[in-house]
């Protein structure tokens, strides 16, 4: 239970600026930038969150990367060893995935929000991002 977050905790640590905090949405590119949105009713991501497509943990052979280079990816958007993560995607399991990685790599489990940008969407006073 400890390791899953809820829309007022990631709202809250958003607005502190001196929370190390960051938020990854593991959507395809396309749906972070609102560009292509097969599934939800409402485009885009949440404000503050990074894309970093789920499909990237991937190597040739689909096999999962190297922890060094998994761990590269990660550090790349601003993730170490003292950074609270939050994971979340369109509905969850792809934020698993990310999840998944981040542990391969050596780097703390991450929280996960597991009601994602389908749940955030639902509340028309959250912020949305194109």
């Amino acid at each position: 239970r400890d390791r899953v977050i809820c829309a007022a905790e990631i709202t809250a640590k958003l607005a502190d600026p001196n929370d190390n905090f960051v938020l990854l949405d593991a959507r395809a590119s396309d749906r972070y930038s609102g560009a292509h949105e097969p599934i939800d009713a409402v485009p885009g991501h949440i404000p503050g969150a990074v894309s970093v497509p789920f499909a990237g943990n991937v190597a040739k052979g689909e096999r999962l990367k190297t922890a060094d280079e998994l761990r590269a990816r990660f550090a790349g958007v601003g993730v170490t060893d003292d950074t609270e993560v939050v994971n979340y995607c369109g509905s969850g399991v792809t934020a698993a995935y990310n999840t998944l990685a981040m542990v391969h790599a050596g780097l703390p489990e991450p929280k996960l929000y597991a009601g994602s940008w389908s749940h955030w969407i639902t509340d028309p006073e959250r912020p949305v991002a194109p």
